[in-house]
């Protein structure tokens, strides 16, 4: 039998997946994406440089703002060969390695779900408040910030946001040891993960799988540390990786990244220069083409941006992680029981906005 199967979320996109059943044995898994197009590419080409942030923006929507815009205006100071002050790439780092936080914050609410974990969706949720009032500390939204410029940021940290924000991870590494007690050491949740959906690491590689999903494969790569971008060559992290990869490798990573982001975070808190936050750019950009990539909370974001030399992208391709870590679910989900679905597409954390742009 053919079943078509969700997600289907009218905050986080449609996506189809065709699954051809046998009883409840599930044989083979085709994916239908299109249902979220929203044309963002051809978009960026009708507005100017600085237009474009909202709608990069919403290439991830609500999960990781800012590290999608940062690839982007990292691609036109690639092209403008601008050097960005130094204090606002520490502001750069704060904020990115938050959104991680906040974006596997909702991730782990979901995987929890997909499971049977109700009561983490209201930790995880709770916990994730207290980062969304940083970013409103500094930004004045939740979500959706347009903070970052080309050649900056738009504004600087405001009084008493150091000491917020380090209130705040304190009260969040304790969290994180309830997390992995509630949820890691769970017999159950281990039972509906450990083993389910594994992914050799060569297979991993062939596939292009990128981020959290390669590294638990036991694949060490990291874009921030493969080729350190903004200011990440000043911190000492750890890459989280397993070697299993499974749907448990997978969410252990994404924990452990969490404990990494708090570290960078306090380390660039303690040592954010003084100075100016942005300089100044141009409007228009010259002829010629540049490409940026950063490690967002799914992976590796690439950007091709191509200018004619008007105030304006001639062409600009996004690569997602998503969308990449998409080519893995037809290789794991074949030959498995109907109720392991939900368990493996959770643990890949796919974002069907950002598959689809």
């Amino acid at each position: 039998m053919r079943v078509s199967w969700g997600p289907q979320h009218p905050a986080s996109g449609h996506v189809r997946f065709i699954l051809d059943v046998d009883g409840d044995n599930v044989v083979s898994l085709e994916p239908d994406v299109g249902y979220t197009h929203r044309g963002i590419e051809k978009l960026a080409e009708n507005r100017t440089y600085l237009q474009n942030i909202p709608v990069i923006e919403r290439v991830n929507s609500y999960c990781d703002a800012t590290n999608t815009v940062l690839g982007y205006v990292q691609a036109i100071e690639n092209l403008m060969q601008r050097d960005v002050p130094e204090r606002a790439r520490f502001i750069r780092v704060i904020m990115a390695e938050m959104n991680r936080i906040a974006s596997h914050l909702y991730w782990l609410c979901l995987m929890s779900i997909s499971v049977g974990f109700e009561t983490m969706l209201m930790w995880t949720m709770n916990d994730r408040e207290l980062f969304l009032d940083l970013f409103e500390m500094v930004t004045g939204a939740r979500i959706t910030y347009s903070f970052l410029r080309p050649g900056g940021v738009s504004s600087d940290i405001p009084e008493g946001f150091q000491r917020e924000t380090l209130r705040t991870l304190d009260h969040f590494e304790h969290r994180l040891e309830d997390y992995f007690q509630m949820i890691f050491k769970n017999h159950t949740f281990q039972m509906r993960t450990v083993g389910v959906g594994p992914l050799s690491a060569s297979d991993a590689v062939e596939l292009g799988m990128v981020g959290p999903n390669l590294r638990a494969s036991g694949v060490v790569a990291d874009v921030r540390k493969d080729e350190p971008y903004e200011v990440y060559r000043n911190f000492d992290f750890k890459i989280a990786c397993e070697d299993s990869g499974d749907a448990y490798a997978r969410s252990l990573v994404r924990f452990h990244e969490m404990e990494e982001s708090v570290s960078i975070i306090r380390q660039a808190l303690k040592t954010i220069p003084i100075g100016p936050i942005a300089t100044r750019v141009p409007q228009s950009l010259p002829k010629g083409e540049a490409y940026s990539r950063v490690e967002s909370a799914r992976g590796e974001l690439g950007y091709f941006l191509v200018s004619d030399g008007m105030d304006r992208p001639y062409r600009l391709k996004i690569s997602t992680p998503s969308f990449r870590n998409m080519a893995a679910l037809p290789h794991l989900i074949r030959n498995v029981p109907v109720a392991d679905v939900p368990a493996i597409y959770m643990s890949l954390d796919l974002i069907p906005l950002d598959i689809d742009r």
